[in-house]
């Protein structure tokens, strides 16, 4: 929401910030190539540490997934907890759990605002692309999200911001995995709400092609 307040001078750089990202992502290609020759064990080192010092820097309370079931799959926010799934490597944050129904089998079409950021290595994080700003993005993301038993998978639509940003159709992971435990509903009171933190693993294809963690601000709502 605090989006909506920018000055005018930077609402209209958003439209070009597709462009510039897709820049920055070639400039970064060629970075890696000739500069530091990092190999891919060192370049996830870098993210483990990447991710460790946001996490002091926000002030983060890591709780595990027992904790998170005791707590009926809730975390509390007033204390800023994240549970952290060990497998992933994912961290959550339930910002609120929806009101509607636990998705079924079945293919269900959601609806998504996000704000996705780059974690730097100082722990600090760059806004990479977004559609929280209404007169530029007047309609949420879709994808389609197909459950069968405890597997998910998705892909975006193409007229979306993060088709936009990274040319691609794949759904994260990442974003999937709050789906088995948020109850996402139609109606704008019923959608739900996390925050995420997501090792290149579990993100976007240009995350995972350039070792890049990201943290995301994310509502669900399920079509109409």
């Amino acid at each position: 929401d605090d989006l909506l307040l920018l000055p005018e001078i930077y609402r209209n750089s958003m439209k070009k910030l597709s462009i510039l990202w897709m820049m920055v992502l070639g400039l970064g290609l060629i970075s890696q190539s000739c500069n530091n020759g990092k190999t891919y064990a060192e370049m996830k080192e870098e993210e483990r540490e990447a991710i460790k010092r946001y996490i002091e820097l926000n002030d983060i309370k890591v709780i595990d997934e027992d904790q998170f079931e005791a707590q009926d799959s809730t975390t509390n926010v007033s204390a800023n907890e994240y549970v952290l799934f060990e497998e992933s490597g994912v961290y959550m944050q339930v910002i609120e759990s929806g009101k509607g129904e636990a998705l079924e089998n079945g293919r269900h079409e959601i609806l998504a605002r996000y704000v996705e950021a780059r974690i730097k290595l100082d722990g600090t994080a760059d806004t990479l692309s977004l559609n929280t700003i209404p007169n530029l993005y007047p309609h949420p993301d879709e994808f389609i999200v197909t459950k069968e038993k405890n597997s998910l998978s998705a892909t975006f639509g193409v007229n979306g911001a993060m088709y936009g940003a990274h040319s691609s159709a794949y759904v994260p992971s990442g974003w999937l995995l709050p789906l088995n435990y948020l109850k996402v509903g139609r109606e704008t009171s019923a959608r739900a709400k996390v925050k995420l933190i997501l090792p290149h693993s579990e993100g976007t294809s240009t995350a995972s092609s350039q070792v890049i963690p990201c943290c995301y601000e994310i509502t669900y709502q399920k079509a109409r």
